[in-house]
């Protein structure tokens, strides 16, 4: 039976931020998140939260997984203190528990089920997961025989100088023989600089205990301030991109692009230089995004080409031309083979196929027929100032340029409106519609220059 123990007590000052640092967003999700995710890959019977700073921010962040317990840190005292406090949750519990920190999340999955699988095979009563670094400061040095078989660790801040030059560190990450590490937990005494108790002090009280080397140091680094974030989120970023280019899709310059771990790109998506996927985002084959595209949780049928836009919680159907400068929000739906242009904003709004918004128009609240041409600068006035009212119109109908259609409102089929009208009445079908004041031409407008008046020197 497997148990896990994240730590997830600590503010991170270096944060420099209220919100505690296990809550820091990485790609979409919190570090905490992430590292709740990776854990759950081995199927834990138990997954245990430490909290401590800020507990009811941090435990609300995650009333999405009913089943995490929570266990409460009230004085921050260093890792062994932190697992002390399992003591009393884990009486009973027969099996191991794997412990690790809530800031470390590029940690994979089969990194830890080679940790679980080398502590069971020797029958450790601890295995720790190590990592060998070019530079280790900062890190806790681990110290071996030819076995693997730990025989010391010395945190960084209490190293000698001889003692640096090991670069086998601690990543942080360990699996328990939970009876044999509850046993020796109360032994654990704060002699060192911090006046903590270190988790890594129950090495000398267990046996035997093993070092595993990560494969990719990359997934130990923790995050402690916002520069360590940011590489993180590069790394990530890297992983997410070289997935998507070995399974087809053409990223025209990786480095300016950005995507989120749950999006579902197809083969034959060829994604522009400063292009960002965000969220559940699915993107058939044949589409060409971006440049210059912001697409959030939203689906984007075959072969659509979305250029300066952006489309947020939306549906487009094959063969569209989105762009440029085109935004899509609330739950707009674009039929299959349609236009939307330049500098149109389109708001909880559903178009019919072979429709065509193409040039400086706001639809909201709209229902929008087939083979439709909307006019530039066509406005439907959805808002009375109290509600949002809707706008149908009907198949084949044409709007003429700068018409407004005030909602409520309905628009039959093969309806014209002439340019220029506002529209405030329903329309039936084969009408032509002509709501606008009539021209008044007033020949010699201009005054005479010999009489006006000179008001210079007033």
């Amino acid at each position: 039976m497997l148990a896990v123990a994240i730590l997830a007590a600590g503010q991170g000052t270096r944060m420099k931020s209220r919100l505690p640092k296990v809550l820091h967003d990485l790609g979409g999700h919190s570090l905490l998140e992430r590292s709740l995710a990776c854990t759950a890959g081995v199927a834990p019977a138990r997954q245990i939260v430490v909290v401590g700073y800020e507990r009811e921010w941090v435990q609300q962040s995650l009333d999405h997984l009913p089943h995490l317990e929570f266990v409460q840190q009230t004085e921050q005292r260093g890792t062994g203190h932190a697992v002390q406090q399992l003591i009393p949750h884990l009486q009973g519990f027969q099996g191991d528990v794997l412990v690790l920190n809530g800031d470390v999340p590029l940690l994979r999955t089969q990194t830890l089920e080679l940790l679980l699988k080398t502590h069971r095979e020797h029958h450790n009563a601890a295995t720790l997961l190590t990592a060998q670094l070019s530079d280790a400061q900062g890190y806790g040095r681990v110290f071996c025989n030819q076995h693997n078989i730990v025989t010391q660790i010395v945190e960084d801040r209490d190293c000698t100088p001889g003692q640096r030059q090991n670069r086998k560190v601690n990543a942080g990450i360990y699996c328990f023989n939970w009876s044999a590490l509850a046993e020796v937990l109360p032994k654990l005494r704060a002699s060192n600089a911090q006046q903590e108790y270190y988790l890594t002090d129950t090495v000398s009280l267990l046996s035997p205990v093993m070092a595993v080397d990560v494969e990719d140091y990359q997934e130990i680094l923790g995050i402690n301030d916002r520069q360590q974030l940011s590489i993180a989120y590069g790394i990530l970023q890297t992983r997410i991109k070289n997935n998507w280019m070995a399974a087809g899709v053409t990223l025209v310059d990786p480095s300016s692009i950005t995507i989120d771990e749950a999006a579902q790109i197809a083969s034959d998506v060829v994604i522009e230089p400063q292009t960002h996927i965000r969220g559940t985002t699915k993107i058939a084959s044949g589409c060409r995004i971006g440049p210059g595209s912001l697409i959030e949780n939203s689906e984007i049928g075959e072969n659509t080409t979305i250029l300066y836009s952006v489309v947020v919680d939306s549906i487009i159907q094959p063969d569209g031309r989105i762009g440029p400068y085109t935004h899509l929000r609330g739950q707009v739906q674009v039929g299959k083979g349609c236009r939307v242009g330049n500098f149109v904003e389109l708001k909880n709004s559903k178009l019919g196929d072979r429709t065509n918004v193409a040039h400086l128009s706001y639809l909201g609240d709209t229902t929008v027929g087939e083979r439709v041409n909307v006019g530039a600068g066509t406005i439907t006035a959805n808002y009375d100032g109290v509600k949002k009212h809707p706008t149908v119109i009907g198949d084949r109908t044409k709007t003429g340029a700068n018409s407004v259609l005030v909602a409520p409102i309905t628009v039959g089929s093969d309806v014209t409106i002439a340019a220029g009208s506002t529209v405030t009445e329903d329309v039936a079908d084969d009408t032509l519609v002509i709501a606008r004041a009539r021209q008044v031409n007033k020949p010699g407008w201009q005054l005479n220059p010999n009489i006006v008046e000179d008001s210079s020197d007033t």
